[in-house]
């Protein structure tokens, strides 16, 4: 028997089927769920008050916290923006789907129009669809040539490509279903907000269940918050790079503040409609805190590193979900859950059947409500070539996890995706390995590589299969014949390595 079949017990395992069975049949008599699903930008896993921080305000987000079950091993499908809302919204790890960095604009990267997104798969089966916010998983975003919120599933969409601009305040880069809005007046929290609401009261089909993304900017650069957030904090002495007027620090923290106070708008609102009943909330973030020179007040609380890393800080998040008659106030959950399984469970939890014609991932959630082990197939996986940790793959089988480092020469962090970045990711192998006991020891200080001899064997042998089954599947993006290389001999060379056996 593997190893990762050990973490789970044939009871556990027999329990969680019996406990998602129990799920879909109670599907079958009441009324289709409604989704809710609000993504932060660069919220790190100790950012909030309900997860230990000792000075932001976060009264919503608190209170959203007792009413639900938090996560205390939530996980972002990936170190950093794009990939981490490729995973979430495919349920595969975004290097599967070619998403291998963040995109700015006008780059080849972009989800493909074959991968099916939970949004497609719930407009499918009759369900109303809305993207509110930060989409960022396309170069061409509102151009032709590339798919668009529209493409993957979403009936209204109000987005930006990457950040408001030119700042999240009066932001002008935001298009309506197509159609750019022009200059707004307000921050960008509210007015992603407010576009959820005027939605959800207004324009969507009110006799069909609803799943509404939510995905505010903040506190991602450049940071901009009203006064009346910022100044219930000292000034630190450092200014902010966006505003002068205001510390760096007062800067931050009332920035999370600000979104708190547009999130407990948002629950307010469903609360007038009379949909919190029926409906799941989630509340996550895409990735660790930024932690930047400009950006310096982010935190990862009790864990090592931030964005951009493998180490927990850059992928362990906070997670917080309410879903009256599932899960019961103040719960807490120790399961490990990440982006990559909410397809799957919002699939189980409506009797959708997950897609068969492609690796999945992640793995429905839904036994953790009855206090219960998610049942996976395959452990969880990450993976970050740019990553400015050593390390740039992990893995989780149970409470341990491994890291490994890359051969070749180091990629440093970027964004987009460069010709011969595309050529080393298919041909680099693992290296040195990192193994830590995340229960023992959250803040992964003390490699127990030497140590344990017999679990990082069989735990690099699942590794090293997992990474050459990604990297195989991993798409040729055209920058290759776009920028002058001789792409036709570089692709015959990937494809060699894709068919030869693992």
């Amino acid at each position: 028997m593997s190893l990762f079949l050990h973490c789970f017990p044939a009871a556990l395992v027999i329990a969680a089927t019996a406990v998602a069975a129990t799920a879909a049949d109670e599907t079958e008599s009441k009324p289709r769920p409604n989704f809710v699903i609000v993504l932060a930008d660069d919220l790190g896993y100790g950012d909030l008050g309900c997860y230990g921080h000792k000075t932001i305000h976060t009264p919503n987000l608190n209170r959203f916290a007792k009413e639900g079950l938090r996560l205390t091993n939530c996980y972002a499908s990936a170190a950093n923006c794009s990939p981490s809302r490729c995973g979430l919204l495919t349920g595969r790890t975004p290097y599967r789907v070619g998403i291998h960095n963040w995109i700015p604009m006008f780059s080849p990267m972009h989800v493909r129009k074959r991968e099916i997104t939970v949004s497609t798969f719930l407009r499918q089966a009759g369900y109303a669809t809305c993207q509110v916010g930060k989409w960022h998983l396309n170069g061409r975003f509102n151009l032709t040539g590339q798919p668009q919120p529209s493409d993957h599933g979403f009936d209204h969409w109000f987005s930006t490509q990457n950040n408001a601009l030119p700042t999240h305040h009066n932001p002008d880069n935001f298009v309506r279903n197509g159609k750019p809005v022009g200059k707004l007046e307000g921050f960008s929290a509210q007015l992603v907000v407010d576009e959820a609401m005027n939605w959800l009261s207004e324009k969507r089909d009110k006799e069909k269940p609803f799943f509404l993304y939510v995905c505010f900017h903040e506190p991602h650069e450049p940071i901009a918050s009203d006064k009346k957030y910022s100044q219930r904090y000292p000034d630190s002495g450092q200014r902010s790079r966006y505003d002068p007027t205001t510390s760096s620090l007062a800067a931050h923290h009332g920035n999370i503040t600000q979104m708190d106070d547009a999130f407990g708008r948002l629950m307010r609102g469903l609360d007038d409609l009379e949909l919190s009943e029926n409906t799941m909330v989630l509340f996550t973030s895409d990735n660790g805190p930024a932690i930047t020179r400009a950006h310096p007040h982010g935190s990862a609380g009790p864990l090592r590193d931030k964005k951009g890393a493998v180490y927990e800080g850059g992928i362990r998040v906070p997670g917080i979900i309410r879903w009256p008659g599932h899960t019961k106030p103040g719960q807490v959950s120790d399961e490990p859950v990440c982006g990559v399984d909410l397809l799957p469970t919002l699939c189980a939890a409506t009797n959708i059947p997950v897609p068969a014609d492609r690796v999945l991932d992640g793995a429905s959630f839904l036994p953790i409500f009855s206090g219960h082990r998610v049942q996976r197939t395959t452990p969880l996986y990450w993976q970050f070539n740019v990553a400015h940790s050593k390390p740039k793959v992990a893995m989780r089988i149970g409470d341990w996890k491994i890291l490994a480092t890359l051969t070749g020469p180091a990629i440093k962090p970027y964004g987009d995706i460069r010709p011969e970045d595309q050529q080393s990711i298919h041909i680099v192998e693992l290296d040195q390995f990192e193994l830590y006991n995340l229960r023992e020891e959250i803040g992964e200080m003390t490699d127990r590589a030497a140590s344990e001899p017999q679990r990082l064997q069989a735990m690099s042998a699942a590794l090293k299969k997992k990474y050459r089954e990604v990297c195989r599947e991993s798409p040729i993006w055209p920058a290759w014949t776009m920028r002058g290389y001789e792409g036709q001999r570089i692709r015959e060379f990937v494809e060699s390595l894709r068919t030869t056996s693992p």
